[in-house]
């Protein structure tokens, strides 16, 4: 191997962890949870199969309890039988070598209430509704105007983190992410487009980081801070979120999070970012001392190049872990890569899920 492919199979200490190789494999929305938003035996041998990553962070897992079974192909983990499902996963994952984070998020007013359990209801931290449609069992419909959660509220979902927090322990995950990216809850806290308080939760960049803080302290309670990360996308423009100085603002929360002593932060920012878009992850690079994850259309080569020219520690890889199981082996080889195939990504049972060929096949 060269200089560059050595950087990406340097092992590398996540706090305890030993990790053996840079190569993570991204967390993917692949909606194959069965009823009550639970993991299955299908969801735990896609995850061991693909536990040669240095790290695996799960798909996005639901802490809200009124998330709504009625969608219930996201998985959750608000409760003991999913607790019990999530611990078939990691079993299976560890069993296979391998080191598995939850990521837990709250879709906030990426939500719809008729995907809702009663009581539920759209909310977020000002009542600013995401652009475009959702998916519901009546076909695409506009999202919401969310509820603007109070600060009593606020409580309430951040001790469901908390719950979260503790029921990814006892299921034997690694640690956890905290989904703070693409428009989730978190995200539209961090975002000055979608935050849009004049309380102690809005404002400065500072003030719109707090909820954020707030739910590392609710995972403190049962996790050490090294085995929590925080995942981040300042530039990506789903669902409406914009921020109107990224660089500036992520810059500020960068320093805020490097007090946590965190895993890592785990930041989305293409490997070539458009044009008209500003680059950020220079800049948390600078005010972040910890441990940093970039991803966002990486492949092999500007992998090697990010580590090797110290831009990151780890490079996170969406798609390609998805169609790959052996991903590592392959990049190690110089193998060709198996295509992802879209149709399946959000389809039931194995097809485009664990049916994926090895090289050994």
């Amino acid at each position: 191997m060269d200089t560059l492919t050595n950087a990406l199979f340097a092992p590398l200490h996540l706090g305890e962890i030993d990790l053996p190789n840079r190569i993570v494999m991204a967390p993917m929305t692949r909606r194959r949870a069965a009823a009550g938003k639970l993991a299955t035996a299908l969801m735990a041998q896609y995850y061991a199969q693909r536990a040669s990553a240095g790290l695996i962070i799960s798909e996005s897992i639901e802490v809200d309890p009124l998330s709504g079974l009625a969608a219930p192909t996201r998985p959750g983990l608000f409760n003991a039988t999913q607790q019990q499902g999530w611990r078939a996963v990691t079993d299976a994952v560890h069993a296979a070598g391998g080191r598995i984070f939850a990521q837990l998020s709250h879709m906030g007013r990426g939500a719809h209430s008729s995907q809702l359990e009663a009581g539920g209801r759209v909310v977020g931290p000002s009542p600013i509704a995401a652009t475009g449609s959702i998916y519901t069992a009546n076909g695409p419909l506009p999202y919401e105007v969310p509820h603007a959660l109070t600060e009593d509220e606020m409580g309430t979902v951040v001790a469901q983190y908390g719950e979260a927090a503790r029921l990814a322990r006892e299921a034997g995950f690694d640690g956890v992410e905290l989904h703070g990216a693409n428009g989730y809850l978190i995200d539209q806290f961090l975002r000055d487009a979608s935050n849009q308080r004049d309380d102690r939760y809005g404002g400065s960049a500072e003030r719109r980081a707090r909820f954020l803080l707030d739910v590392i302290a609710a995972a403190k309670t049962h996790w050490p801070s090294q085995r929590i990360g925080v995942r981040v996308s300042p530039t990506n423009n789903f669902q409406g979120m914009s921020d109107s100085d990224p660089v500036s603002h992520y810059g500020l929360i960068a320093a805020l999070l490097d007090l946590e002593g965190l895993a890592y932060l785990h930041v989305v920012e293409p490997a070539i970012q458009p044009e008209s878009l500003p680059q950020v992850a220079p800049v948390i690079r600078q005010a972040f001392s910890g441990l940093l994850i970039l991803a966002g259309k990486y492949d092999l080569h500007s992998a090697q190049a990010a580590i090797a020219e110290g831009r990151a520690e780890l490079v996170a890889f969406g798609e390609p872990f998805l169609a790959n199981p052996d991903l590592p082996e392959r990049f190690k080889r110089g193998a060709p890569l198996n295509p992802a195939d879209k149709a399946t990504f959000y389809t039931q049972g194995e097809r485009g899920y664990s049916d994926y060929p090895f090289l050994a096949d």
